[in-house]
């Protein structure tokens, strides 16, 4: 079985799944905006003092990715802007089946992945390949998706953390840390007031700068463990910033202003 070698680097943007939500906590007597309030509450009376909504509860709005593969890298978010959840996560697991993929993320173990399985099966979306251990293709039982310490999936921030749940660091502190430009106008906590506010591009575009900085911090990460030499490393940090030059995107401009300014700050 030959497939074209591809790395994948994913992100995902939410929503609380207010509808699911009310169904499962018999709200239907209040209207969205109340059981969001009511639902927050309830978290934190579960958590002892966070209203995070569990893990399938999140309405997946937006993947974006970074995909190297060839000689070029392409960053954009899967499906139009008004594509549904079932067909954004059908694009996902699509690309697995189609290539042989490694896949790059930060926290996708304790967050992404997780909500795409519960909402694939919501939506009864097929993923062979992701699941595949070695049933079919024997080489997947030695290097897979779901075994943690595998390499077919990085979790960056799995990694780098040793698995330390107190080790572990943001993206943003850690982009920033490395000299990448980090978020640029928009974090986690806002995206569903934008989403209400109908600011899906936004949304789009905030997730895209995430995945470049993932990607950019994998790069490290890959000079680090010597998979790259250093010739090498400059030569991936120069097909990113051509690639972001001949984009059409101004959040894509303005990452690659935001991480020129950082490397003017060098001494």
């Amino acid at each position: 079985m030959y497939k074209e070698k591809a790395t994948l680097v994913f992100d995902i943007e939410t929503i609380p799944d207010i509808s699911k939500a009310k169904q499962l906590y018999k709200l239907d007597n209040l209207t969205d905006a109340e059981a969001f309030e009511a639902l927050k509450n309830m978290r934190r009376q579960e958590t002892g003092g966070s209203d995070f909504f569990r893990h399938h509860l999140h309405k997946i709005v937006c993947i974006s990715v970074v995909l190297r593969m060839g000689d070029s890298l392409r960053v954009w978010s899967l499906g139009e802007e008004d594509a549904g959840e079932a067909e954004i996560i059908k694009r996902f697991f699509t690309a697995i089946d189609k290539y042989d993929v490694t896949l790059v993320s930060w926290n996708g173990s304790g967050f992404d992945l997780p909500v795409l399985h519960y909402r694939a099966m919501l939506h009864e979306i097929t993923a062979p390949m992701y699941w595949e251990l070695g049933d079919h293709y024997k080489e997947y039982r030695y290097n897979n998706y779901i075994n943690r310490f595998h390499m077919r999936h990085v979790d960056l921030m799995d990694v780098l953390s040793l698995y330390q749940a107190r080790a572990a660091q943001p993206l943003d502190q850690i982009a920033s840390f490395l000299g990448f430009p980090g978020k640029l106008g928009m974090d986690g906590s806002q995206v569903y007031d934008q989403y209400l506010s109908g600011n899906l591009a936004d949304i789009r575009h905030y997730c895209e700068t995430d995945v470049l900085n993932t990607w950019l911090i994998h790069l490290r990460f890959q000079l680090m463990r010597g998979e790259l030499m250093k010739p090498e490393y400059l030569n991936e940090l120069a097909l990113v910033k051509n690639s972001l030059a001949i984009s059409q995107k101004p959040h894509l401009q303005d990452f690659l202003a935001a991480w020129q300014a950082q490397e003017a700050l060098k001494p």
